[in-house]
């Protein structure tokens, strides 16, 4: 009996841990991260009305600083994440985006506001691919394209629920709550994370970071945005919008031709000679755009066309959010078994179509049900099978030592492509008096955008060695 009862103790003691705990706790701080990126599309208002001597150029820089940080520094956190240990920098990331958001609630000028945003995302872009790396580390090679489903539907719902909480946040308890919300739950991750989570790291690897290749990335994102932002701006000419342009250009070049020669580049371009990794990147800058312009454009239109209040905006917008997380455990279920192209050329085709009815069917009238209801269903689900499929085709295919770093490209490529839509919306949309015309160029741009994101991913080829074999 005493040695049964030793073998099963022993069976018992190295039988592994369940991956769950650390999914969830991964994925709290994940939700945070996301919603923060979105959060503020309800908010734009509340804040050119907080900071009333602010143009909406200006105040857009509230929304990309944080992108375009963001973007710039999730690569190289994603390789600090693999050498320094995984736990350490996602618990680093966490600290970090709680003290900024902290900071962004006490702000009491534009400036300041922009400064806080830069630290809380220094502190997303640390524990953001830490995070995917540890769930990568977690699960079993077989059930890691469902629980990489999981995770990007976590990040897809947050980013697509972001403005309906905010709505009813900013409308409850001003702007300042916005950020102030993020403190609880927050702590939450960072206790837990501490207790539950298990280090990992690569041996023997070194970690250098590239500051010439993140300065010309930062650089081109920052122009092309802030060129995109200020076209329509009387304090800047049009020699000065072609000078940000052709800085943004030639960035984007030195950036490349950098990243090709030198010997820790920022960006490895050797991921690029996958055929799939490369057309998943592009179609995630194409679908962020698009994504990025349909929430800024939501509220506009509630709120300027059809009149509804900042909370009615926030409940009309929820039926979409809610089909995020199901549309996407069945399309990670399906991916698992036939590879991620069907449920991502399906999916951008349902987004266009979403696209192409909100650019048709709605008018000055409210008739939320009949003219609206049907778009959120179709955006609902068409986000569900592209925005987390995405990220799992980004993936499927890396070596572990290139976890972090390949998914932290790919996060950063989707942060750049919403600094664009929001350049873009902005432009078309950010003045103060709206009418219906405005919001028909937009909805073709998105209707472009999703179709272009389907013909992308006509390349992606992820399907399981059994079957391609």
């Amino acid at each position: 009996m005493t040695t049964q009862a030793s073998l099963a103790n022993a069976t018992k003691a190295d039988a592994p841990a369940s991956p769950w705990p650390t999914f969830w706790i991964a994925s709290i701080a994940v939700l945070l991260v996301s919603i923060d990126t979105t959060v503020l599309y309800a908010g734009f208002g509340a804040l050119r009305q907080g900071f009333p001597g602010s143009s909406a150029a200006d105040l857009s820089w509230v929304l990309n600083a944080y992108t375009v940080t963001y973007a710039a520094m999730l690569i190289p956190a994603g390789g600090l994440a693999d050498v320094h240990g995984r736990k350490r920098i996602f618990l680093t990331g966490a600290a970090i985006f709680i003290i900024g958001s902290g900071a962004c609630g006490a702000a009491g000028s534009v400036g300041f506001l922009i400064a806080a945003r830069v630290m809380q995302a220094v502190g997303a872009a640390l524990l953001t691919p830490a995070s995917l790396s540890l769930i990568l580390d977690a699960f079993p090679q077989n059930k890691r394209t469902v629980a990489v489903s999981l995770w990007g539907a976590v990040g897809g719902l947050a980013a697509a629920i972001g403005p309906s909480l905010g709505s009813f946040v900013i409308d409850r308890m001003g702007w300042p709550w916005a950020f102030y919300i993020n403190l609880p739950i927050g702590a939450v991750s960072l206790a837990f994370g501490a207790v539950v989570l298990r280090e990992s790291r690569i041996p023997g690897k070194v970690q250098r970071i590239d500051l010439v290749g993140m300065l010309l990335l930062v650089t081109s994102v920052a122009a092309a945005a802030l060129a995109l932002t200020q076209y329509e701006s009387a304090s800047w000419s049009r020699e000065g919008i072609a000078a940000l342009a052709i800085v943004a250009g030639v960035a984007l070049v030195a950036f490349i031709a950098w990243a090709s020669k030198a010997s820790h580049p920022l960006v490895d371009l050797k991921l690029f000679h996958d055929r799939t990794y490369s057309a998943v990147n592009l179609a995630t800058l194409s679908f962020a755009m698009a994504f990025a312009m349909m929430f800024f454009a939501f509220f506009s239109y509630m709120t300027s066309i059809w009149h509804y209040s900042l909370p009615l905006a926030g409940i009309a917008i929820t039926p979409g959010p809610l089909l995020v997380v199901p549309t996407a455990i069945i399309s990670g279920r399906y991916a698992a078994r036939h590879g991620h192209r069907p449920g991502l050329v399906l999916g951008s085709l349902v987004y266009a179509a979403s696209g192409l009815w909100l650019a048709l069917v709605p008018g000055v009238t409210p008739a939320y049900w009949a003219h609206w209801f049907p778009a959120l269903i179709l955006s609902g689900i068409g986000v569900g099978m592209v925005l987390p499929s995405l990220s799992g085709a980004a993936t499927a295919r890396l070596p572990q030592n290139q976890y972090g770093v390949g998914s932290a490209v790919n996060q950063a490529i989707r942060q750049i492509g919403s600094v664009l839509g929001v350049a873009v919306t902005v432009v078309l949309i950010g003045h103060a008096s709206l009418t219906r015309a405005d919001f028909s160029q937009l909805y073709g741009m998105h209707v472009a955008l999703a179709l272009i994101t389907g013909a992308l991913c006509l390349a992606v080829n992820t399907r399981p060695k059994t079957q391609a074999a």
